[in-house]
């Protein structure tokens, strides 16, 4: 017989509040079109991207994470000594150790919380957000602060037509608590490694190190295959997600996807067959794709403009390098 001491958790977990960061400098396709040949009728067309944020130099990950993880502890109504863990998803934070939430943890003034990074590309924040509802349920934290945070200005290839008007920096916060109703539904997530190679870094880190490259490493993708797997695949993760949370899509009062492409984002509310009465994202028109912050900066906005409420109930999915994915029903904070 095992003498380790049952954990004492919540029953549930949720989502309890909701921050934001966008950096100052707004960018429109005018800017992007200076270094490809293309057209703002075209980038529209292709992705529905009309602006996005891009940081100055002191609007580092850190900063931005600080900024939006400040709103969301505000919106939850917590101090942050309360705050047990800060996990924080990032693909653009270049120091490869220490993990940039242990700065953030001591810089919003959390104590001396369990705190690192993970790498899961668009997904990220669904990844951290099982992390942290699972901690809470298990009893590790009674709070933790979730952080999606990019900016990939600094991994794009400004000359790269297929690229160079996709990606925006920001950063999105939320934190997670007790609940005694169920409030995160259960996830479904995976990753399809064969198909690696449709979005990635297109220099390694070694390999920049040794043969020094004329250009810094970017994120470069194959824009149809990744198009036709977010459109087919996803939605079918999507429905999986419903399901597991016994959730049908005239239920829902909101859509979350992660802001990849405005087709993306119309293909799969046709192809879930979603009711007019669900509220879309559509953040990305003037934030462009922020990987792992698409997600918490979307359901920001829609709740800061009343397009969602509290209470709400949606559905939330990220997808991206990897390829990895995530899915979950939530209740809105």
């Amino acid at each position: 017989m095992s003498k380790i001491k049952p954990s004492q958790g919540a029953a549930y977990a949720r989502i309890m509040g909701v921050g934001g960061y966008r950096p100052t400098r707004v960018v429109p396709n005018e800017v992007i079109l200076e270094k490809i040949d293309s057209s703002d009728e075209w980038i529209r067309s292709r992705s529905g991207i009309a602006t996005r944020h891009w940081a100055s130099d002191e609007e580092t990950v850190a900063a931005m994470s600080v900024e939006a993880a400040g709103k969301a502890i505000a919106d939850a109504g917590i101090t942050p000594e309360q705050i047990g863990a800060v996990i924080v998803s990032t693909v653009s934070h270049f120091k490869q150790t220490p993990a940039v939430a242990t700065e953030i943890a001591h810089k919003v003034g959390a104590g001396k919380p369990a705190a690192f990074d993970i790498s899961a590309g668009c997904a990220g924040f669904g990844y951290g957000l099982t992390l942290a509802k699972g901690m809470i349920v298990e009893g590790s934290a009674e709070y933790v602060l979730v952080i999606g945070v990019e900016r990939l200005s600094d991994l794009t290839d400004l000359e790269d037509r297929a690229t160079a008007f996709l990606f925006g920096d920001g950063a999105g916060a939320v934190i997670v608590g007790p609940s005694n109703v169920p409030a995160i539904g259960p996830t479904v997530w995976g990753s399809e490694g064969d198909k690696s190679e449709t979005i990635k870094q297109t220099v390694a880190w070694d390999e920049f190190h040794a043969e020094r490259p004329e250009k810094f490493p970017a994120i470069t993708q194959e824009g149809q295959a990744v198009f036709r797997w977010a459109v087919f695949e996803m939605a079918k993760v999507a429905q999986q997600a419903l399901d597991a949370a016994g959730i049908a899509p005239e239920d829902l009062d909101v859509f979350i996807p992660h802001q990849a492409n405005m087709r993306i984002i119309d293909s799969m509310v046709k192809t879930l067959k979603l009711p007019e009465h669900v509220t879309v994202a559509r953040d990305v028109e003037t934030t462009g794709n922020t990987s792992a912050a698409s997600i918490p900066l979307a359901m920001e906005r829609l709740l800061a403009t009343g397009q969602a409420k509290s209470g709400d109930t949606a559905l939330v999915i990220g997808f991206g390098a990897g390829l990895v994915y995530a899915a979950t029903v939530v209740t809105l904070p």
